[in-house]
């Protein structure tokens, strides 16, 4: 069976090529790269083939080619590299990875950071608003960017969403005479012009501007910028979050968001789920905004329209918190009906037994597995002489199971 040898070079030259490497590139008949890799390679004796953007025939001419056959990539050839395309077009049996070091590897050691935190985003093919919902999602963030999607392209949407709080280290044309390690901030990569070939490397100051919380849940009431009243109070916040048992990577609506609050929290148990906080209130869409800033919520899109028309733009949800409704409670049950799959919860916060009865009859009728627990919250009142509870109204909560 014919292997095709996929060899990664390293940042340093024909130098950074292994022993191994430079031996099987040696007894190759044939072999492709770009024509930088192919240029390490001038007295190679096989035919030379430039990867071009035709890749269907660069796999042509592999399965008709004789002898030996390397394929040069840049790095690890797995790791946003031409090795998944290969995996996914040619059997996996035929293909042998010898990787190098990467071009983010080599920048973190030029840093001196550790990367086994980092996550790593290539902004080919997700594009500015996919790689930026990368970033503000994460602390440490790795990223190649491309001509359209430049470093400060991705500076200024950040700015632009308010997250500014980064270091940043710009990594230009690792391994060559011209290699070059900026240390900046957001604001000075808005004035630079960065290489083709670069990393920029993203780190997470959470004291950035002096202001912020850093990720938690059971924030107190007081710490949310909101109208007197219209928040899910910290105790009915804590029950309706273990009610919604939200996983790392689900799409979660919180409708009638008010002052983001469970979207707030919710964020710090999706860090790789989105969620989507629906208000139309403008007094309320105030404080909303506010309060995310203030607690750097990163997967938090704001939308200002109206339940349920605005819910056919989304994506399907695997959640659905419901805080207010506006009045179109049984509309809005029924657009989430259409759009959760089966499994799917509905987490519904009933401070009346109108609302309580309407909700209950619809996912009755809906076939959904019912149950409501009621929470009944009393405090001390602070800075009085003697300890007295002060009550707050029931709140009813709902969990709805569609089956």
């Amino acid at each position: 069976m014919k292997t095709i040898h996929v060899i990664g070079a390293g940042v340093e030259g024909q130098e950074g090529f292994s022993g191994r490497a430079l031996e099987i590139i040696d007894q190759a008949a044939l072999m492709f790269g770009a024509e930088r890799l192919l240029s390490l390679f001038p007295d190679f004796s096989g035919r030379r083939v430039e990867i071009s953007d035709n890749l269907a025939d660069m796999l042509r001419q592999i399965e008709q080619g004789q002898g030996p056959i390397v394929v040069l990539a840049s790095g690890d050839p797995l790791f946003f590299g031409i090795g998944r395309y290969l995996l996914r077009n040619l059997p996996k049996e035929t293909l042998e990875f010898v990787p190098n070091i990467s071009s983010v590897q080599y920048a973190f050691a030029k840093i001196r950071e550790p990367w086994d935190d980092a996550i790593f985003v290539s902004t080919e093919g997700r594009g500015l608003k996919g790689s930026v919902d990368q970033v503000v999602a994460h602390d440490k963030i790795a990223i190649l960017t491309d001509e359209t999607n430049t470093p400060k392209a991705i500076a200024r949407e950040l700015i632009k969403r308010g997250r500014d709080g980064y270091t940043a280290y710009l990594c230009e044309n690792l391994g060559s005479a011209d290699e070059t390690i900026t240390h900046c901030d957001l604001d000075q990569l808005l004035s630079m012009q960065a290489a083709a070939l670069n990393v920029l490397i993203l780190i997470k100051e959470y004291e950035a501007g002096g202001e912020g919380i850093g990720p938690g849940l059971g924030i107190p009431d007081e710490e949310f910028a909101t109208i007197k009243k219209l928040i899910t109070r910290e105790e009915v916040r804590a029950v309706s979050l273990a009610k919604l048992r939200l996983r790392h990577d689900m799409v979660l609506w919180d409708i009638g968001a008010g002052s983001g609050s469970v979207s707030i929290e919710a964020d710090h148990l999706l860090p790789n789920g989105k969620v989507f906080a629906i208000e139309r209130n403008p007094q309320c869409l105030s404080y909303l905004k506010q309060n995310l800033k203030q607690f750097n919520s990163r997967n938090v899109t704001v939308v200002d329209e109206q339940a349920p028309a605005c819910l056919e733009e989304l994506p399907d949800p695997d959640r659905v918190f419901i805080g207010g409704s506006g009045g179109h409670l049984w509309a809005i049950l029924d657009a989430s009906d259409g759009r959760l799959p089966t499994g799917g919860r509905i987490v519904l916060n009933a401070a009346t037994l109108d609302t309580l009865t309407a909700a209950t009859e619809f996912f009755e009728n809906a076939g959904y597995e019912l149950e409501v627990t009621t929470v009944n919250v009393s405090r001390t009142r602070p800075l009085t002489d003697y300890k007295m509870f002060e009550a707050f109204n029931p709140v009813f909560v709902m969990v709805a199971v569609k089956q």
